[in-house]
């Protein structure tokens, strides 16, 4: 539908403002410390089209354009932002496609009662998500503990992570009278704009969730990258870190062409003038198979680091998970 014109994304660049769905984001719309660049780094980098398109308000509702001077003067704040949700996709794996779908809403919406609506709508969906984000928060805590101690506790890891598939696993089923609600809010356009934003924070998501020995190349904005700027690790740290991620075993075979099917099922459905959630029978199974594979990753991810880490930096980046565990969806609306 979508998938083979990333251009499509990039005109929708920060438009009017972004949803602060990130981890640490708050109500407030203050972005949070930048993380120190890259020496080698002479200007922020461009945020990726589709993280752009997760950012943009529906064209319909969108409030008067920044003059350009303005525009021009924030370029950090969008490279934050940006990073923000690229952290936020390789942390929290709770809920699938639906978390993708209560993200979304933050910037879909026009006039104050349609707003009202809708912010019904996403609280009842993330009242559906809370059993999800418990057991998310208790997978980051168990990381988090492990990475201090330096030995993380794969039994009691991988328990966790099936935990917190089967919590994701009966999502769909008990969101659909809320989605079928949503479309009968939505109009045309922010139904379209909507099914837009789902598909791009599974760009995102796939992007920031690459395993193995892909996950082990250098590449901007990947999850290494993102480790040395954090903890400030020494070349032959990242040299050992690369190695060490190539040779991490790899989760259970993951099938993204089911996931882009049921989107793309989901978005052509969602489109139309009658829509039925409970008639798209793929979406717990989806969801349950996207949180297990995304949690499982970062598990392996972190078991692989550990070693390589000194006890100060080993302390940061237990922090680091712990905040993100510890982060609640519904204090990072943005107005």
């Amino acid at each position: 539908m979508r998938w083979n014109d990333p251009s499509r994304f990039v005109a929708a660049l920060f438009v009017g403002g972004a949803a602060l769905i990130g981890c640490g984001a708050s109500s407030s719309n203050t972005p949070p410390p930048a993380e120190p660049a890259p020496a080698a780094s002479a200007s922020p980098a461009t945020p990726p089209p589709a993280v752009a398109a997760t950012q943009a308000p529906n064209p319909a509702a969108a409030p008067e354009p920044a003059p350009a001077a303005e525009a021009a003067q924030n370029p950090q704040e969008d490279e934050d932002t940006a990073s923000e949700i690229v952290e936020h996709h390789r942390h929290h794996h709770r809920g699938g496609i639906a978390a993708f779908i209560a993200m979304s809403l933050d910037t879909i919406g026009g006039n104050d009662d349609q707003r009202a609506a809708i912010e019904k709508i996403q609280t009842a969906l993330r009242v559906k998500l809370e059993p999800a984000r418990v057991a998310d928060q208790k997978l980051a805590t168990l990381l988090a503990d492990g990475i201090a101690a330096g030995s993380i506790d794969k039994a009691k890891v991988d328990a966790a992570i099936a935990k917190l598939a089967a919590t994701s696993s009966g999502v769909h089923a008990a969101i659909a009278d809320s989605l079928n609600e949503l479309h009968g809010v939505l109009d045309d356009a922010e139904r379209a704009a909507l099914v837009d934003k789902i598909e791009a924070h599974w760009q995102v998501w796939k992007d920031a969730n690459e395993e193995g020995a892909k996950a082990g190349e250098p590449r901007e904005n990947g999850r290494i990258e993102a480790l040395t700027r954090a903890l400030s690790l020494t070349p032959d740290q990242v040299d050992k870190v690369r190695d060490a991620v190539r040779k991490a075993p790899p989760p259970r075979k993951f099938d993204e062409d089911k996931v882009t099917a049921h989107i793309t099922a989901f978005g052509t459905a969602f489109e139309a003038a009658n829509f039925d959630a409970k008639k798209l029978t793929s979406g717990d199974t989806i969801n349950a198979s996207l949180t297990s594979w995304g949690a499982t990753s970062m598990a392996h991810f972190y078991e692989a680091i550990v070693p390589v880490l000194t006890p100060d930096q080993r302390t940061k980046l237990a922090e680091r998970v712990r905040e993100h565990g510890n982060h609640d969806d519904a204090a990072s609306t943005a107005g």
